[in-house]
């Protein structure tokens, strides 16, 4: 095995080490990485003839009308002893229709067409896979495959139809180019509405996507799009993986929506779960063919203990058929712009990162503790998807920052475009907790939004919607608390709370959107301070959805402060749009003054000056900058409300702006 791996090359290793030569001591690791990659390309050329028609299987799967309107169902289901197809279309008859068994665990049917010619199973009508398992059960299930399930309204199951309707939407705009600088609105459709019910696609197409565009967001980040029974669960328990999700419209509305998006020049990233997926069985992929294991790994590698949810088995050359496939579903048929991968931590290693911290030594991003099957899937999906699609966005959630996670594969890496800077929103919520304002860290803070992979993009974001959820809270309400219900009020005298709220609620996002990362995220409502926190509709609740909501009609009241933090957030936007900070190589830092709480760096030919002091400012403060110049102040852009000085309190908006000058 050590001659074979001294014979790869792992072609552009170099490149890494050059960045990061420490990891030399790991060069048989990248090498046998590689050469898993590689062998995956070459078998699939061999057995499928590359994989441009492998990611395509669901152009088979499932099931397909074909040009004489038989339909052609297929399905995989190895330990099953027989299949059938029933549903509204043969009155529920459940031994009419048998699939016939073919090679490799596989099934398949033609059903002809009517009389009249039209196809037997009707647009919007309901089918199930009847399975007969090798132990006698009879097991009503749902392909995996389906393209649209819904549930009655006293059901608590979902049931597949048939999605065939005569008029299929078609997209009019094309993919916006990739943005240089990424501005991210994380968004979820069915809650962006006022209204204490499930918002549609439609709503979020005509409401939503023109306030994203105002902020001068170029990305939407959609969750909980992949079908999930459980609405509680924000989309992270997927029981249908090609399905988007009925409860907010059909999926034409929902092209109509990323249409409509890129219309505007906001590209469009999917929430994407292959890291697990929800236990299921009737309604989902558990147990689909009656055996533990299908998908999945058999218990207990194939349960993941804290979600309650089933593992995929990555080696299977089937289950890569069907998840390889599933992004390019999403690519093709609803033209996504690129994924965020959801759970990368847990696929990278056998603990899940359960019970297991990470301290940057680099013995724990290597070895048995790493699962080079869903590590190896992660390379395969991203070169696949980079290669067909070069503009492609991958961005991954992984705190355990493992090394060249954002490099290209030719070099070794994962391929992802970038990583979400996690530790920044937990020091952010750790120092408003635990420390008194005249406390913080200068050099702490810096260190936190500076602390990442040269040569590897990061998204910084200062919170997201975890800290959104109940049992957490978000800036907002860590800084304002109840203030947000009593003071929010440009009629009444602002609270010394409320105003050191609003300062610190700009601050804290300027920073961290200036000195954070090569990305940035806003949770939806964040940016305007929402007031509430977000829980959905459970038993624990009484089946509220008073909490799920985003109160956008704040913004419409002329005399509620809310408007001063949306202003803020659009114009920081706005001003990052004409000089591209984020796309800019990571800042020179002048200062991190602990006595005067002042941080100073420049980025992009932009100085960004922070007075965190609770009681103190300065007049003539003397800065460092990288490179000597004449500095101006842009103040058509800055606008009055960047304003980036906290112990301004009752000045004027002139007053306040402490320093936003460029470099001419």
């Amino acid at each position: 095995m050590a001659d074979r791996e001294d014979s790869i090359t792992v072609p552009e290793f170099n490149c890494l080490l050059q960045t990061d030569p420490g990891l030399k001591k790991y060069e048989q690791d990248f090498k046998r990485r590689y050469e898993l990659l590689k062998k995956q390309l070459s078998i699939l050329e061999e057995a499928e003839g590359g994989f441009d028609q492998f990611t395509r299987s669901y152009r088979s799967f499932g099931v397909h009308r074909q040009s004489d309107n038989s339909l052609f169902f297929k399905e995989w289901a190895p330990a099953a002893e027989a299949l059938f197809l029933t549903g509204e279309f043969n009155n529920w008859n459940k031994f009419s229709h048998p699939y016939t068994k073919k090679e490799f665990g596989k099934w398949e049917l033609i059903v002809p067409p009517k009389h009249d010619n039209s196809p037997a199973v009707g647009h919007n009508t309901k089918l199930k896979v009847v399975v007969h398992t090798k132990d006698g059960e009879r097991l009503y299930r749902i392909s995996p495959w389906a393209k649209y399930v819904t549930r009655e309204e006293k059901s608590v199951i979902y049931d597949w139809v048939h999605w065939d309707p005569p008029q299929l939407y078609s997209h009019i705009h094309p993919r916006p180019k990739k943005p240089t600088s990424l501005r991210i609105y994380e968004a979820h459709v069915g809650i962006a509405s006022p209204e204490p019910k499930i918002a549609s696609y439609t709503n979020f197409t005509h409401n939503v996507l023109p306030r994203i565009k105002d902020l001068g967001y170029n990305c939407i980040q959609l969750m909980a799009i992949m079908e999930h029974a459980y609405y509680a669960s924000f989309g992270y328990q997927i029981t249908s993986f090609f399905a988007a999700s009925s409860r907010y419209g059909t999926p034409e509305e929902l092209k109509q929506l990323i249409d409509v998006a890129h219309s505007m020049g906001i590209v469009v990233l999917l929430d994407v779960v292959h890291s697990h997926a929800s236990k299921n069985t009737e309604d989902g992929l558990n147990r689909f063919d009656g055996s533990d294991s299908c998908f999945f790994h058999s218990p207990p590698r194939g349960e993941h203990l804290m979600w309650d949810s089933r593992l995929f088995n990555y080696s299977s050359w089937e289950v890569l058929r069907f998840l390889l496939s599933n992004l390019r579903w999403w690519m093709e048929e609803y033209r996504f712009d690129g994924f965020r991968f959801d759970g990368v931590t847990s696929m990278l290693y056998h603990h899940h990162g359960i019970g297991t911290g990470f301290s940057g030594d680099y013995s724990e991003y290597f070895g048995l503790q790493v699962d080079e099957d869903s590590l190896v899937y992660l390379m395969l999906a991203n070169h696949i998807l980079h290669t067909l699609y070069p503009d492609c966005i991958t961005v991954a959630e992984d705190v355990s920052g493992m090394p060249a996670l954002c490099r290209r594969v030719e070099e070794g890496g994962l391929g992802f475009d970038y990583r979400l800077a996690m530790a920044i929103p937990d020091k952010w919520i750790q120092i408003l907790k635990e420390f008194k304002d005249e406390d913080w860290n200068m050099g702490n803070i810096v260190h936190t939004l500076t602390n990442r992979r040269y040569g590897e993009k990061c998204i910084a974001y200062a919170e997201s919607h975890d800290q959104a959820l109940v049992g957490d809270k978000t800036l907002a309400f860590w800084l304002m608390d109840k203030e947000m219900y009593t003071n929010m009020s440009t009629l009444i005298p602002m609270s010394s709370i409320t105003d050191r709220g609003m300062q610190l609620h700009k601050m804290i996002r300027l920073l961290t959107h200036g000195l954070g990362g090569e990305g940035y995220l806003n949770f939806m409502g964040n940016e305007f301070g929402h007031p509430e926190w977000l829980d959905f509709p459970r038993e624990g609740n009484n089946q509220s959805y008073h909490y799920a909501r985003r109160q956008f009609n704040l913004l419409d009241t002329d005399h509620l402060r809310y408007r001063q933090l949306y202003a803020f957030d659009r114009d920081m936007n706005r001003t990052e749009d004409k000089y591209g900070w984020l796309a800019a190589p990571p800042a020179f830092i002048s200062a991190k003054h602990e006595g005067d709480k002042v941080i100073v760096f420049d980025r992009a030919n932009v100085l960004f000056i922070f007075n965190f002091h609770p009681d103190k400012s300065f007049q003539d403060y003397r800065v460092g900058v990288e490179a000597p110049g004449n500095w101006v102040h842009d103040l058509k852009h800055a606008g009055n409300v960047l304003d980036t000085d906290c112990s301004a309190r009752s000045t004027s908006p002139a007053e306040q702006l402490l320093s936003w000058p460029t470099r001419r």
